[in-house]
């Protein structure tokens, strides 16, 4: 096993507020234990919608001055995890927010009109090039990144999954790039996710309680739901109950982006740190999690980094 203090953890996201949802206590953990953890973000989420009355005028229909707000809410989320080394693909303001939209089922794709220097238009080689840098510099052994539908369609999701994907190909490469630092493999990839069966249990406790609204359609969806995997291709969870907290109180420093009575909080209506504490990956490549696979909750490991060392 690798030394809690050798260990080295680089997350990529899309955009602030997006490492704080899908691995903030994977962060907090980590940091609390003594490992290193970096956090690689696309774009500054310019094109967010704004859920601050007084602060609507900065969005991208109006001042388009989004994106310094976006970043002192995600330092202020990264104090609150512990995180010390978050930085931006390419440096600040280097790919912009793609934005969204929707089709005729509801699912997030790409606009009709693309603004100039997004990142969902960008270079997938330049961009690639950026993160292969960071990678030889941090020398992750662990890398967390989205699946190939960036988790619910977001185009800037999608992209920074490529990103990611490519970037870890070519950083081992010996003969690629030796300008951008020496030739580092990362051991293990894993994609994000949410438990299937967890999102139902919560499901479950909101229709208790009366809330209809909250998740409406989930129970109906089936196999349809993007965002969740069944307990067969979960690897690995990461329980973060004592750090959920931090996790609650980082999600909130994202003031613009998410409302303290919204859906991510459920209105109260349910413990908050059922849907929360636990984090959950799949397996995407490098060296596999030790012992059964593919075989429920019974062989999901609790850490991302077991068997390596």
């Amino acid at each position: 096993m690798i030394p809690a203090h050798d260990r080295r953890l680089m997350l990529v996201h899309a955009h602030p507020d997006d490492e704080t949802i899908a691995n903030g206590v994977t962060m907090a953990r980590y940091v609390a234990e003594g490992s290193s953890v970096t956090l690689v973000t696309c774009t500054l989420g310019e094109e967010g919608e704004v859920l601050v009355p007084e602060l609507v005028h900065l969005d991208a229909e109006h001042e388009d001055d989004l994106a310094p707000q976006r970043l002192s809410e995600l330092t202020e989320a990264m104090r609150l995890l512990g995180v010390t080394d978050f930085v931006r693909l390419g440096a600040d303001g280097r790919y912009r927010d793609s934005g969204m939209a929707y089709d005729d089922k509801g699912r997030a794709i790409a606009r009709d009109v693309l603004r100039d220097g997004i990142f969902w238009t960008a270079d997938l080689l330049a961009a690639a090039n950026d993160l292969v840098a960071l990678i030889r510099d941090r020398r992750p052994q662990v890398l967390v990144a989205y699946d190939e539908i960036g988790g619910y369609g977001h185009p800037d999701h999608v992209q920074a999954h490529r990103v990611a994907t490519y970037g870890y190909l070519l950083a081992g490469v010996p003969s690629y790039r030796r300008d951008l630092g020496e030739p580092w493999t990362v051991d293990r990839v894993v994609w994000s996710t949410m438990s299937a069966t967890r999102m139902r249990e919560a499901v479950s406790q909101l229709r208790a309680a009366g809330d209809t609204e909250t998740f409406a359609g989930f129970e109906d969806a089936g196999e349809d739901l993007p965002m969740v995997s069944s307990d067969e291709a979960i690897a690995a969870v990461v329980d973060g109950t004592a750090y959920v907290g931090q996790k609650l109180d980082a999600m909130r420093a994202h003031t613009t982006q998410i409302r303290p009575d919204g859906t991510f909080f459920a209105g109260g209506k349910m413990s908050v740190d059922s849907m929360w504490s636990h984090e959950f990956y799949r397996f995407a490549a490098g060296v596999p999690f030790p012992g059964p696979q593919g075989t429920g909750s019974t062989g999901w490991a609790d850490d991302l980094f077991v068997g390596l060392d």
